[in-house]
This record gives structure tokens, C-alpha cells and sequence, in this order.
């Protein structure tokens, strides 16, 4: 069994060496047959040189970039599309949930699941720092929103810690339309619409202050980007990408 570690980042140079040293670190320690790689969404700082030095020295590393700066989902795209592993994990940058938690969502897969999802709010004692109180009554009224619009009944489908099977991600990335805030929404009504088994699984996560999401702004984007998504399965445009897509082998 091969596992591929997907990190997407933008402007990561201040965090983006501790989080690498903790990922190298985990995965040494597991023994497993890993790859990590990171995906650099036209980044202006100097993080794309930072993760080429690791590259340089971990052979289990690669770069991936991006035509610039495109948005987190197409990064994910970009990342899973480009990955060989069995079994295929996207985490954020900031390591909101700590890489250790990456075994819940593997089991889950060996147990059945074609995607596993991290979830804050299955369990929300796991959560060693909350958001603030704003930004938890944005992630409800989204919830709401994603419910009523795409019928997703997930308690979280924005925590960036999720796992695929190398199949549900040939069947699934291929056809992403969302390259920003909603791609996870996205993901995960592709997967129910095709059938396949998705678990959500409670993670420990902790709040990041550094976070760049503005409610008001992102939020009616997010709408939009939602709105976007049942025009595209009405209008039958993912049929139309399935049959007009060829997806890279993983």
C-alpha cells in the first residue's frame, strides 16, 4: 500500500518548514511506502526554493506547480491528479489537524470508505481551539445552505484533511469545476452522486489565526460557487466531463 501526502500552498514560507519537518518526521516513523508533495499555487514569497531544498534531500519529496495562483481546490486537483498513491490524503499547510490524525482517515478507507473526511464537529471536544464565534455561525449557516442546495447531511465538509482511494480520485478530480472555497463541497457531492462510500470522521483540529477567509466576501462566494454546483449536475455538465475527460493515471 503506497500513500500520497498532498499539501497545497500559497505564501507558506513562514510555516511551511515545521510542517514539513513534522510530516517527514510522522512518516518515518510509520514505515510506510510514502510520497509527500506540495503543491505551489504561484506563491510570491520564496516557498516554492524552500520546498525545493527538501526535495533535494528527502526523495520521498516533490514539487508540484501550478500556472499561478489559481485557488486551494485547484491545488488539491493539481496535487491528487499528479499522485500515485493507493490511497491519496490533502492536508492544509497550517496542519490545523495535526498529520498523526491522517491514521483515523486511512483506517476508515481500510474498512470500506472510498473517501474519508476529517470532521471538527462529529466530536467537537477534539477541537483544541475553537474559531471564533463569527466564523462558527458562518460554518453553520453554510452547512445549512450546502443541506438544503446539494443534500449533503455532513456535520463538516470544509475541514481540509480528507483521504481518497486512488479510484474515487480518478473519478472524482477529473470532473472538479470549483478552484476555490467550495471544492470540498464540490468533491463531496460527486462522490454521493456517483455512489461511492464517504465516511466523515472526527479529527483533532485547532483554530489558525493566520487563516485568509473574510466571512462577509468568501461567504457570498461560496453561495455562488454552491449554486454553481447543482447548475452544473442539472445541466448534466459533469456527464459532459466524464465523457470528454481523460484522467492521468495515480
Amino acid at each position: 500500500m503506497q500513500y500520497s501526502i498532498i499539501i497545497p500552498a500559497y505564501n507558506e514560507s513562514r510555516r511551511i518548514v515545521p510542517t514539513l519537518n513534522k510530516v517527514l518526521v510522522y512518516l518515518a516513523e510509520q514505515g510506510w511506502d510514502a510520497e509527500l508533495i506540495v503543491v505551489n499555487d504561484g506563491s510570491r514569497d520564496d516557498t516554492a526554493e524552500i520546498v525545493r531544498r527538501f526535495v533535494e534531500k528527502n526523495p520521498m519529496m516533490r514539487l508540484v506547480e501550478n500556472p499561478g495562483n489559481r485557488g486551494k481546490g485547484y491545488s488539491v486537483r493539481n496535487g491528487m491528479l499528479n499522485a500515485r498513491g493507493d490511497v491519496v490524503l490533502f492536508s492544509d499547510a497550517d496542519l490545523s489537524s495535526p498529520i498523526q490524525e491522517a491514521a483515523k482517515l486511512f483506517e476508515a478507507i481500510a474498512n470500506g470508505a472510498d473517501v474519508a473526511i476529517g470532521s471538527r464537529w462529529m466530536n467537537a471536544e477534539l477541537q483544541i481551539e475553537r474559531q471564533p464565534l463569527y466564523r462558527q455561525l458562518c460554518g453553520r449557516l453554510f452547512n445549512v445552505t450546502l443541506r438544503v442546495v446539494l443534500g449533503l447531511k455532513y456535520k463538516d465538509t470544509q475541514c481540509g484533511f480528507k483521504a481518497f482511494t486512488a479510484r474515487a480520485a480518478r473519478a472524482i478530480f477529473p470532473l472538479q469545476t470549483i478552484e476555490r472555497w467550495s471544492f470540498d463541497a464540490e468533491l463531496i457531492f460527486l462522490a454521493q452522486k456517483q455512489g461511492l462510500n464517504v465516511v466523515e470522521v472526527p479529527v483533532e483540529w485547532a483554530h489558525d489565526e493566520k487563516t485568509t477567509i473574510r466571512p462577509l466576501r468568501d461567504g457570498t462566494r461560496m453561495f455562488f460557487e454552491v449554486l454553481k454546483i447543482r447548475w452544473n449536475a442539472t445541466t448534466g455538465k459533469y456527464s459532459q466531463r466524464r465523457a470528454g475527460s481523460r484522467a492521468p493515471s495515480l
